[in-house]
């Protein structure tokens, strides 16, 4: 039998059927298919539940056969992470859809975890408004991108997706409807349930709503690029930038693997040396290699964000441009559903050195892109890097970031590779982590295996 599944009797199997179809309705239930596995595990069944009440009932279910379950909104995200050690039950939000309440006054919105944010963010800009939220999985649902505080460039901002929660409606491990708008008591300290559950990847309870803050859509927003060939540069320019009062609304880098960071002077062994004039006029003659973009998004009042714009091109020098639109890689991961990719998070002063120890670590440059002025940028390996390497890879990286306050996580990879390697690496809260998920569950029936120290 496949790993991850559990064997069950055929009377306990026809009664999960017919009560899953009896909770959902026949339209609504059905036996999974290799599209619904989660992080190359398979599942057996797929329930899309309408109502809170009866997300209980397919929870309680589940827990009166010792199932587990696998919350899911869009999928965008389920090669993510770890896979589940065992999974029966898909959980499809996609019914618990819908905008439920708007609050001008409060500045607030009510939206169904199943609801498309895109299809929120067109709602709420036919009145002017918007949710501080840009993440790069475009179909991603409301409770996806909180069930893995996926983030995007205005996170440099306005925070992570769980810094806009205000509170949420989910059910727990229990099958029991719960509200979380702010503190409540559980094991010493008490927990701030809303913001445990953005990050938990569904295995701490199901989202059914969040309410979020509302924001205003900016009268002017202004991309200004210029073009960087090296980390050094990167990290001159991004210190320049903050330094100022501009308080640009993303700072974002893109760096592609065929930039040839071996022509630049200044080693990675010594990141902190700068470039020489040579390398210098190389560029601006246009003979030197390809180039990557860093891009500042400036957003506000039109005569501000035109002021600002001019003295930010000022500071990055002739090279900069200021467009109306992003360039074509913003919003958007440099790896697909088949790559090995990284998340590096590191303090912004130490960025450019922990993209000299990746190159050094795999032999080689590769694409690497995400948010320079946080310090947290997504990189992917080469193609069909075996697990052994990838596992060595990591090692390095670990042990250099580790010195620096940093970690280095696998975010998606290969069955085989996600098998064979520590996908998280020390986490220092770890076991914080195992007592909130033993508090909320158990038993163990909410994606096991997917929360981050939960193995």
């Amino acid at each position: 039998m496949a790993d991850g599944m559990r064997s069950i009797s055929p009377e306990s199997d026809v009664d999960v059927v017919r009560r899953l179809a009896h909770i959902c309705g026949l339209g609504f239930t059905r036996a999974a298919g290799p599209a619904d596995e989660v992080g190359g595990a398979p599942a057996r069944w797929v329930a899309a539940p309408a109502t809170a009440s009866a997300v209980g009932a397919v929870l309680r279910t589940a827990a009166d056969h010792d199932l587990t379950v696998v919350p899911r909104g869009a999928g965008t995200k389920l090669d993510w992470g770890a896979a589940p050690t065992q999974l029966d039950i898909v959980l499809d939000t996609g019914r618990l859809a819908g905008i439920h309440r708007w609050s001008r006054q409060e500045q607030t919105v009510e939206v169904g975890a199943g609801t498309p944010l895109r299809a929120v963010q067109a709602a709420l800009g036919k009145h002017g408004h918007r949710l501080a939220v840009d993440v790069r999985s475009v179909d991603a649902t409301v409770g996806g991108v909180l069930a893995t505080n996926e983030v995007g460039p205005l996170c440099h901002r306005h925070g992570t997706p769980g810094d806009q929660v205000m509170g949420v409606s989910y059910v727990d491990a229990a099958g029991v409807p719960t509200h979380a708008g702010g503190w409540a008591a559980g094991e010493s300290p008490g927990y701030d349930l809303a913001r445990l559950l953005c990050g938990s990847y569904g295995a701490l309870g199901v989202l059914v709503s969040a309410t979020l803050r509302v924001r205003p859509v900016p009268a002017r927003r202004l991309w200004v690029s210029r073009p960087v060939w090296t980390p050094w540069e990167m990290h001159t320019l991004v210190g320049e930038i903050l330094a100022t009062p501009l308080a640009p609304a993303a700072i974002e880098l893109d760096l592609p693997a065929d930039l040839d960071l071996s022509a630049a002077p200044g080693p990675p062994a010594a990141p902190g040396r700068p470039v020489d004039s040579g390398w210098a006029a190389a560029r601006r003659s246009h003979s030197g290699p390809p180039a990557g973009s860093l891009t500042i998004l400036l957003e506000g009042d039109s005569a501000e964000v035109t002021t600002h714009a001019a003295r930010l091109r000022r500071l990055l020098g002739d090279r900069a441009e200021a467009t109306d639109s992003p360039p074509p890689w913003w919003q958007r991961y440099p790896f697909g559903p088949d790559d090995i990719a990284l998340r590096i998070a590191v303090p912004v002063g130490d960025l450019h050195a922990a993209v000299y120890a990746l190159r050094d670590a795999v032999g080689a440059p590769v694409p690497v892109r995400g948010a320079a002025g946080l310090g947290v940028v997504y990189a992917v390996l080469p193609p069909r890097t075996p697990p052994h390497r990838v596992a060595a890879i990591l090692a390095a990286m670990r042990g250099v970031l580790l010195a620096r306050d940093g970690s280095c996580v696998v975010v998606t990879a290969p069955p085989a590779v996600r098998r064979s390697v520590d996908l998280w690496g020390a986490l220092p809260d770890l076991s914080a982590r195992r007592r909130i998920k033993e508090h909320f569950d158990p038993y163990r029936r909410l994606a096991p295996g997917r929360y981050p120290g939960d193995s």
